[in-house]
């Protein structure tokens, strides 16, 4: 709206009276509104602690930073009741190991509520551990309730602010961004009482409670990369949320947390209905129409997936015979001359890589090579020039990565000396994805495998983890942004690459064509329960225009568990994918991978 439009939408509203920081900031109880069009109008006022808020979509009250009441007037349901705003605490300071310190009127503390202009108020939290502000604004266009909540401390160590949302009706379902998608009640014992942070693990910024008739949702329009986390549950209360804005790497000396809008509006329908919503602000935020014409047309007629594919022609020879080689996508990790995980970020294909790869090109296979994104070995050359510039884990300032002997986990090595000196022991360290210098030798080796090859597909393992560090940035640049700076510099490399990589955020999806998504809390074994989080298809409604999934492990079909993990992955939306030892699994194939083949030939 030009500001001219504004005044003369606004010229009959009720000029603010009393304004004070008092905790009753107006006079009366007559609304303050704002018309935008005759059907979309905006009220809100200030009594006593309470924000009383009117749309044309919702009405809602607040009280000392939490919502108390919820209601659509598109359903005339309420959402939020039962919250007893004196009994605990809406806005939470963050520190390491969890540590959660209460901004509420406990302890000599007080709350001030005020309204400052008509459509806008802050709540002022004043405690004996520290202070912040809660602003609360309403959008009469859209109908939203805009939330921003802040807090700081003299204390150092500040990690993040929570705005928690309690009281949420019970028999809400949440459909949240987690491993591609849940629809789960809140106090479901796989997301009671967990934590999610963005975009490693909670892929996209928001979060969608649904009911039989429609349902409210609560995101954020971030496109600066500001890390986040949605947190489920608090202790006995499950139907609970709570709502972090992290403060960057490193917080040693940091006191302060803020800077994102977390916006509510309700909805009629199904969850597809905000999921829309907020896949339309993705879009127009990051321009992405123009990444989907960059998308190669094959991309589509994929209909079969193998990942970790072994490197036997007979494989090949197989496939073709149930399935067209030109639908099929083959992920195929051990085509190096040095072993899996060992020497990145050397890529120098074998002999008898050369000769698999060569004949899939010819038969109409897609052929996908794995490389690594972040990960490398640091008894490599190369580590020389990288070391400063390694992950260290925002709490503890670890180093981040993973080595592995006889199927045991043993984690980074923290001196100097066994890091370079355990090949065998599979150490790999991660390497700041902001880093131009790592983006160059990586995509240099890639290159020169990739013209070796005649490679016009490669998948880049580790895509999934950017999340915050103690050394956030390098080169102005997050590890988040970071690691789309990479997947868009592989995709350019000779004559452009079409780039497949693992896991699937709101980040990723705009390089990646192809992405290899894990099952909920089941990377190589199915948690208990797993049969509950399958159905819902949020991320592939939500980035499915620009990557498609594929399945990642244990999908042989040899037992109930590898027969569930498949369909779970078909209820995600994901491309029919198998593991296989062997040309005699295609053959002579189970059930479930029968089932693949099936659906891939029709």
């Amino acid at each position: 709206m030009q500001r001219r439009d504004f005044l003369k939408a606004a010229g009959g509203m009720v000029a603010l009276a009393n304004l004070s920081s008092t905790n009753v900031s107006t006079s009366g109880a007559a609304a303050i509104s704002l018309a935008v069009s005759e059907d979309k109008q905006a009220s809100m006022r200030v009594e006593g602690y309470k924000i009383i808020i009117d749309t044309h979509t919702q009405s809602a009250v607040i009280e000392k930073g939490f919502l108390t009441s919820l209601t659509s007037k598109k359903t005339s349901e309420q959402f939020i009741k039962g919250v007893e705003a004196d009994k605990s605490a809406a806005l939470q300071l963050l520190y390491r190991g969890n540590e959660t310190i209460s901004v509420d009127e406990s302890k000599f503390g007080n709350i001030t509520t005020r309204q400052i202009s008509p459509l806008k108020a802050e709540i002022v939290f004043h405690s004996w551990d520290g202070d912040g502000v809660i602003s609360v604004s309403a959008e009469p266009e859209s109908g939203a309730i805009v939330i921003e909540p802040s807090a700081y401390s003299s204390r150092p160590g500040v990690l993040a602010c929570r705005w928690n949302m309690a009281g949420i009706r019970p028999d809400l379902k949440l459909v949240a961004p987690f491993f591609q998608g849940i629809k789960l009640k809140l106090d479901d014992s796989l997301i009671a009482n967990s934590h999610w942070d963005w975009p490693l693990y909670w892929e996209a910024g928001l979060a969608i409670l649904q009911s039989n008739k429609g349902g409210f949702w609560v995101h954020t329009r971030d496109n600066r990369y500001l890390y986040k986390a949605l947190h489920v549950g608090s202790g006995r209360q499950k139907n609970h949320l709570g709502f972090d804005t992290q403060a960057y790497g490193p917080i040693d000396d940091n006191l302060s947390a803020g800077g994102l809008a977390w916006r509510i509006n309700v909805f009629e329908g199904d969850w597809d209905v905000p999921a829309g919503e907020y896949r339309g602000w993705l879009w127009d935020a990051y321009n992405l129409r123009a990444e989907e014409q960059k998308r190669q047309a094959w991309i589509r007629d994929v209909k079969f997936a193998v990942s970790w594919c072994p490197g036997e022609s007979s494989i090949l020879d197989a496939i073709s015979k149930k399935v067209n080689p030109k639908h099929c996508l083959i992920h195929y990790p051990n085509w190096r001359t040095d072993a899996y995980d060992e020497n990145y970020p050397d890529y120098i294909p074998s002999e008898q890589a050369k000769a698999f790869i060569k004949k899939g090109h010819a038969m109409g296979f897609r052929m996908m090579p794995h490389f690594n994104a972040v990960d490398m070995d640091p008894s490599h050359p190369a580590y020389t020039y990288l070391r400063d510039f390694q992950y260290r884990g925002i709490e503890r300032k670890d180093l981040r990565g993973w080595s592995w002997y006889r199927g045991r986990g043993l984690g980074v090595p923290e001196s100097n000396a066994s890091r370079r000196n355990n090949r065998d022991k599979k150490v790999m360290v991660k390497v700041h994805p902001g880093l131009s210098m790592w983006r160059s030798i990586l995509g240099r080796s890639i290159l020169e495998a990739s013209k070796e090859l005649n490679l016009d597909t490669v998948f880049i393992d580790v895509t999934l983890v950017s999340h915050n560090l103690h050394n956030c940035f390098v080169e102005g640049t997050t590890p988040t942004e970071g690691m789309k700076k990479i997947i868009s510099h592989v995709a350019s490399l000779g004559e452009g690459l079409v780039v497949g990589g693992e896991g699937l955020n709101e980040i990723t999806m705009q390089g990646l064509s192809f992405a290899q998504a894990h099952l909920f809390k089941s990377w190589h074994s199915s948690i208990e329960g797993l049969e509950r989080t399958g159905g819902c298809k949020l991320n592939h409604f939500l980035f499915g225009k620009l990557c498609r999934t594929f399945g990642y492990s244990n999908l042989s079909g040899r037992d109930k568990n590898q027969s569930l993990r498949m369909k779970m992955h078909l209820e995600h939306g994901a491309i029919p994918t198998v593991t296989i030892r062997s040309a005699k699994d295609i053959e002579s194939p189970n059930s479930s991978v029968k089932q693949m083949l099936d659906i891939a030939g029709s």
